[in-house]
């Protein structure tokens, strides 16, 4: 279903496949040999009547350990006579971001944003796959085994309660590079953890509050009497940080995360706040975030 008059999705660009041969060794993954996911992220709608096997095929994606699989349900079809029980204006305005960044001339659901980098029409199961298949080599091609530094600064309270503005978009450059990213959490706080590259750098640190699986029952509009089930929908999405290239620390106490329905956290670090994905990192069921 789409808004405006942009009506095709993007198929896999020179761009995309250029940057397995141009992403250079710059860092490593939270561990030696492993990989970071792949972020997809499936704006949709309950009130879209196309989007039904857009959200089941994410569901399957959500599965895949080498997949970070995010469902962005948006606001605008809410005029169509079921409003969306799960959208939210943030999610909203990130994929309006997105299409401003990649030169579209709107926004249209199901829409699959493949780690920043390529769009693709959230129901073309072969492209979608293309899509992460390319990008993984891409990061594989990136990895480098190197030792993660000690993070430097910790983020206060007030700070991250105020907000940041999303990052800049950052100088032209020849390659994505690899950016480690750790998260631990205990009783009272959360710890992201980022380590160094070279270069200037210039990154958004956003953190996604994720609730693994909800089941809705539609009673009006398009789909009206379907049950459909969403799959790590994102309630809430906020920028903690600017990373500069340099290893970064930032805690968030449990008291700043309070009301945030959730039982999943994501961390991803992107360029200029909606350009290309460089690192990201999960965790799901933090014992001390409230699941309701």
């Amino acid at each position: 279903m789409r808004l405006s008059s942009y009506g095709r999705a993007m198929t896999l660009t020179s761009r995309a496949l250029a940057i397995a041969g141009l992403f250079f060794l710059a860092g490593t993954a939270a561990q030696a040999g492993s990989v970071r996911p792949v972020v997809v992220e499936l704006f949709t709608s309950q009130g879209c009547n196309s989007c039904p096997p857009a959200d089941f095929f994410l569901g399957k994606l959500s599965q895949r350990s080498d997949v970070l699989a995010l469902t962005l349900p948006v606001t605008y079809w809410d005029m169509l006579g079921w409003k969306d029980s799960l959208a939210n204006e943030a999610n909203t305005r990130r994929q309006k971001a997105y299409a401003a960044a990649m030169g579209h001339g709107g926004v249209y659901t199901p829409q699959i944003i493949v780690d920043g980098v390529q769009d693709v029409v959230g129901s073309r199961v072969a492209s979608v796959e293309s899509a992460i298949e390319a990008r993984s080599e891409a990061i594989e091609a990136g990895m480098a085994i190197a030792e993660v530094r000690n993070a430097e600064g910790t983020v206060t309270a007030s700070r991250i309660a105020s907000g940041y503005e999303p990052a800049a978009a950052p100088p032209p450059h020849q390659g994505d590079p690899l950016v480690p990213v750790a998260l631990n959490e205990n009783g009272q706080e959360l710890h992201i953890n980022i380590g160094a590259v070279g270069g200037q750098q210039n990154a958004t640190v956003w953190l996604l509050h994720l609730r693994s699986a909800v089941t809705v029952a539609i009673k009006a509009g398009e789909n009206e009497g379907r049950s459909v089930t969403y799959h790590n929908v994102v309630g809430d999405i906020r920028a903690v940080g600017i990373w500069k290239g340099s290893s970064l620390s930032l805690t968030l106490p449990r008291s700043a995360m309070a009301g945030l329905p959730h039982d999943a956290v994501a961390v991803l670090v992107q360029h200029g706040g909606y350009g290309h994905v460089i690192g990201a990192s999960y965790i799901s069921h933090p014992d001390f975030y409230p699941s309701h």
